[in-house]
């Protein structure tokens, strides 16, 4: 079936993944190194993504397993320092989604993200002129590969779930994807997508300029 509208997610398609280094200075600010870290930073992000917890009570986890105090001046630090593990976007697939909405076909944001985030990329300059609609899981309360977020984001661009196109880069949340009706593929890099996925599904891939500022 030709496909009506492609839905992203963030993390790991718009954006790359940070690098260890990029965890630097959540370490650094709480006193660690980036392995004790990451086990800790991921520990409760299912909740936070969520909206279960907030940025202070998420944190405050963080830096509890760390052996860290809170306060607030630290709290601003690590928020910040989140925002800029997030904010290395790639152009190409950007531009892309810029080109397929000039084109007809609607396009949308799946991602499991805290607030802070969203509201960061609410406030940066033309990183959603490409998108129609937003799923953004904090503010349904529920993340991936839940089937009601599906819904969601498929309502969103208003098609029918098998002609819409879902792009994510966890098996077990193109897995859900396709659970509920969806057309879905894993996505590693663009360049694989342009080699192996774009032209199955008959997709444009010509590129219109975008330039963004990071939040």
């Amino acid at each position: 079936m030709a496909v009506r509208a492609v839905i992203f997610d963030f993390g790991g398609v718009l954006c790359f993944h940070p690098s260890e280094d990029r965890f630097r200075p959540i370490a650094d600010a709480l006193g660690i190194s980036i392995q004790e870290l990451l086990p800790i930073f991921w520990a409760h992000r299912i909740d936070y993504d969520a909206g279960i917890l907030d940025s202070r009570a998420y944190w405050t986890r963080v830096a509890e397993a760390a052996g860290k105090p809170m306060d607030d001046p630290l709290l601003r630090t690590l928020i910040q320092n989140e925002i800029e593990l997030w904010n290395n976007y790639d152009q190409r697939i950007l531009r892309w989604a810029g080109h397929l909405r000039s084109t007809g076909i609607h396009t949308a944001i799946l991602s499991n993200l805290p607030r802070v985030l969203g509201e960061a990329l609410r406030a940066t300059p033309g990183f959603l002129d490409p998108f129609e609609h937003l799923t953004f899981s904090y503010e349904l309360g529920i993340v991936k590969p839940s089937a009601a977020i599906y819904h969601d984001a498929v309502q969103g661009v208003g098609v029918s779930a098998s002609e819409a196109l879902f792009l994510d880069d966890r098996p077990e949340n193109v897995a859900g994807a396709r659970a509920v009706g969806l057309q879905a593929e894993m996505y590693i890099t663009w360049e694989a997508f342009l080699a192996e996925t774009a032209g199955r599904y008959n997709l444009p891939v010509q590129q219109s300029p975008m330039l963004l500022q990071s939040p």
